[in-house]
């Protein structure tokens, strides 16, 4: 059995860059660039009209910000998948991108090793985090996870 192409949507505004991320993508047959965008708001609009299987998308856009991008991305096209392909390292950044519904997150200095690997595992239904930023997500996220729990014991919930 044949496996169906995932077409792709990068949304990135620095050229050399998005033509970095086309050229890796093309490693691999069964995946398809449909279109590039250079800013977010081009992004949504690019992804209503499309329904891309995956959107890559940077945070630092012109016009509308990667992370508003995703969140209207997801009310447009819905079964589009989105994965961050960002230089930005800020845990709350991190947070509030994959808070969207985006899943995955990768840093554009690890992109050149991780961006294959992420969208396989995004294409699996498996989130993915940089290595740089997964022991740090990781601890915050039990570490919410334990705060919510400690609430929930002193207001009698549990």
């Amino acid at each position: 059995m044949e496996e169906s192409t995932i077409r792709i949507l990068v949304v990135e505004d620095y050229e050399p860059f998005r033509r970095f991320i086309a050229t890796k993508l093309h490693a691999n047959p069964r995946l398809r660039v449909v279109r590039e965008s250079c800013d977010g708001a081009e992004g949504v609009q690019q992804a209503e009209e499309l329904l891309p299987d995956l959107v890559l998308l940077d945070i630092g856009l012109p016009t509308l910000n990667g992370i508003e991008a995703a969140r209207q991305i997801r009310k447009v096209s819905p079964a589009s998948k989105v994965l961050f392909v960002t230089e930005n390292r800020s845990a709350d950044i991190v947070e509030e991108a994959l808070s969207t519904g985006a899943h995955g997150y990768v840093v554009k200095s690890e992109a050149d090793r991780e961006l294959l690997p992420a969208v396989e595992a995004i294409l699996q239904g498996t989130r993915f985090v940089s290595s740089t930023l997964a022991g740090h997500f990781l601890v915050a996220t039990a570490l919410t996870m334990h705060l919510s729990w400690f609430a929930m014991l002193i207001s009698g919930i549990c």
